[in-house]
């Protein structure tokens, strides 16, 4: 039989559709509670005083004895050798306050209602999100007012092009970042149109703003391509993305001292986006299309995973000793482990690179780019690039 903890559970279970129902101004209340295990003969015959405890505990928890709560509806039953007997058929609660008090959520009932009104006075369009969303009112009781000032300001400005501490709100500056998750589901929804669905899991990329890019380091390899007196400069991804430089050739490397230590070349700039698979930064560069691209990397696995990448956003990318060859003449100089990948089918590599890639990952062998001698280096581009 049903007992008075097991009504409150099943009551917590009819909470949120409540406050559902409520804000779509339906009729939730009596509800009844039918499944409330049946009573069999043999408990009556066998088990009379335990069941006579389970029934005192229900009794004395119902609404004429609480004041609130639920009611028990009874039915006489006539058990063949132990006569009639008055036994609970199902629970009504008859009404939301009943309910409320019952479960105790009256605390959470009040500040509900509260935080809703201010929401549908404030922001009207909120009515759906706030249906989907009943507890998440409820969570946040307390910040209704600054979260409203927030959709305000951004469904009158869905592209602001401000860091989030430039924004022009009443609100400290953590607050934002401190309440990012429900701000996200209030915001894909009120300015559905104005996201930025690809870029997710940033919050500032999403819903327009500024925020702290990475940077992409340039060396003018030609000197009469220099930017004034420049030859090395920083610069926001964003911008460079907007760069095009008058040069023939882009040479990126994975490891940032052979970035510096390049030799001056003919038309030609490097680039550094922060080494190893930071290279994606690049992907949408697109004047990147228009160059000719050399990427040098280690020779171990983790080298040609990086070229793979690097062709897959921009399929004309060739290698520079990369290859057996380099292999050979400085594996003297020093080989170490290589770091293990469960990459196997870097299928943008040539044929050759494909056996350099297995031979190294087989072997577990990494000749890392410092080892290769820098006048092999210079020598190697300078007849590339003549």
């Amino acid at each position: 039989m049903i007992s008075p903890q097991e009504i409150k559970e099943q009551g917590l279970k009819w909470w949120k559709p409540f406050l559902q129902s409520h804000l779509k101004g339906e009729v939730f209340f009596p509800r009844n509670i039918d499944r409330i295990g049946k009573i069999k003969s043999s408990s009556v015959r066998e088990n009379i005083n335990e069941l006579q405890v389970q029934l005192d505990e229900l009794y004395k928890n119902e609404k004429g004895k609480l004041g609130f709560g639920y009611i028990v509806n009874r039915e006489d039953v006539q058990f063949r050798r132990t006569g009639k007997h008055s036994l609970p058929k199902s629970i009504t609660f008859e009404c939301s306050e009943d309910f409320i008090a019952f479960i105790g959520k009256k605390k959470e009932w009040n500040s509900f209602v509260e935080s809703n009104n201010l929401i549908q006075t404030q922001i009207p369009q909120l009515k759906n999100w706030a249906i989907n969303n009943p507890l998440v009112i409820i969570e946040n009781k307390d910040k209704w007012h600054s979260l409203i000032q927030v959709c305000k300001y951004f469904l009158a400005n869905p592209n602001p092009g401000l860091y989030i501490r430039q924004l022009p709100i009443d609100l400290h500056t953590k607050f934002i970042e401190q309440n990012e998750v429900v701000i996200r589901s209030l915001l894909d929804f009120l300015i559905p149109d104005s996201i930025h669905t690809n870029d997710e899991r940033t919050f500032s990329k999403r819903y327009s703003l500024k925020y702290d890019q990475p940077t992409i380091r340039i060396r003018i390899l030609d000197e009469q391509l220099k930017i004034g007196l420049l030859s090395d400069l920083s610069v926001p991804l964003s911008d460079f993305e907007q760069m095009n430089f008058t040069c023939e050739n882009i040479v990126l490397t994975e490891n940032k001292m052979t970035f510096l230590a390049l030799p001056n070349l003919k038309s030609t700039i490097a680039v550094w986006s922060g080494g190893g698979f930071m290279i994606s930064y690049l992907k949408n560069v697109l004047w990147l299309n228009e160059k000719k691209i050399t990427y040098w990397g280690d020779l171990d696995s983790h080298g040609f995973a990086i070229l793979n990448q690097m062709r897959n956003y921009f399929p004309q990318t060739v290698s520079a000793m990369m290859d057996m060859e380099t292999f050979e003449l400085f594996k003297k100089e020093g080989l170490v482990p290589g770091e293990k990948t469960n990459a196997i089918n870097l299928s943008k590599l040539s044929e050759a690179e494909m056996k350099v890639f297995t031979f190294l990952k087989e072997n577990n062998f990494r000749l890392e780019q410092e080892k290769i001698r820098q006048n092999y280096v210079d020598a190697f581009f300078r007849e590339l690039f003549q």
